[in-house]
């Protein structure tokens, strides 16, 4: 919705400038710019990419128009999660995890935060790497630097739909000018002609510099900005993740682990240690009460 809003901003602010000024919308109304400008630009889209690159803007170009899952909700959710995780490790081992991260879709630990089943990102990372730490073959500087690696990798890869898109958006302004000098050849062509139609080809020639120019820095451009800061809330639920892992190899309890994380998330999203410490004890509260359930159904169907 936001995307929307702004675009229709731009769009309103251009036209009602443009006729408050003396201008004709009908002159900005040339179905052939549009085409030289959008075909070009697609074209060298296609040529500048792989595949894979258009295939992955393509579809996050979809995910930008809608809600972002990076919020409050998602990271208190794979805070306990780490929580639930680590201090199961510190009571019954590291082998009580085992068949959790070997199958998560089929763990009832991980079935309580769907959330988290639901990005196979984050639940990837943090499967391979408690696997890692149970296997106890790697020390905690060797895990830290393969993390790293793949954040980076993944970051990456996130970036590259958003560097297609800016490198579409700063054509667009050159793509406009070479339709505004067809344009003008095309006036150049007709120059018997009297002053008055000279003028309005001429007029339709600029057209073109000003879609160009409209179409990157009022719509491509921002897209590649928005789908950036997307990309950092990405990266940042693998950094926070990250954190806590680290932080339980080097021993502290699982409640300072989970602090650790809590510190790298940023601001707009991080819950305040009151909020986390309500969410944690309320999820207790709702396993106790699960598993109570539970003892009950089985004894009534022994009896």
């Amino acid at each position: 919705m936001p995307i929307i809003i702004g675009y229709v901003v731009v769009i309103a602010s251009t036209l009602v400038g443009f006729v408050f000024s003396g201008g004709f919308l009908g002159a900005l109304f040339q179905p052939l710019e549009f085409l030289i400008i959008g075909g070009t630009a697609i074209g060298a889209f296609i040529v500048s990419n792989e595949i894979k690159v258009m295939k992955a803007t393509l579809k996050a170009i979809g995910q930008l128009f809608k809600t972002s899952k990076y919020n409050k909700t998602l990271y208190l959710t794979l805070i306990n999660l780490m929580y639930t995780i680590l201090t199961k490790i510190r009571q019954n081992g590291g082998l009580s995890i085992e068949a959790d991260i070997d199958n998560p879709n089929e763990s009832e630990l991980f079935k309580q935060y769907p959330l988290i089943l639901a990005n196979s990102k984050i639940c990837d990372f943090i499967t391979d790497y408690i696997r890692l730490m149970i296997s106890g073959n790697m020390n905690v500087y060797e895990i830290e630097a393969l993390m790293n690696e793949e954040i980076e990798t993944t970051l990456e890869e996130l970036t590259k739909p958003a560097d297609a898109l800016a490198s579409m958006g700063d054509g667009l302004p050159a793509f406009g000018i070479v339709a505004a000098v067809m344009g003008v050849i095309t006036t150049l062509a007709h120059a018997d002609r009297p002053a008055g139609e000279i003028g309005e080809l001429i007029a339709h020639a600029m057209v073109g510099t000003f879609l160009g120019i409209l179409l990157s820095y009022g719509f491509v451009t921002p897209l590649s900005a928005l789908l950036r800061q997307q990309n950092a809330n990405s990266i940042k639920a693998l950094e926070c993740t990250k954190v806590i892992l680290i932080a339980s190899m080097h021993g502290y309890v699982p409640q300072i682990c989970i602090e650790f994380g809590r510190k790298t998330i940023f601001s707009n999203e991080r819950p305040s240690f009151f909020e986390l410490e309500q969410y944690i004890q309320e999820i207790k509260s709702n396993n106790k009460a699960h598993k109570t359930n539970n003892a009950e159904e089985t004894e009534n169907n022994e009896q």
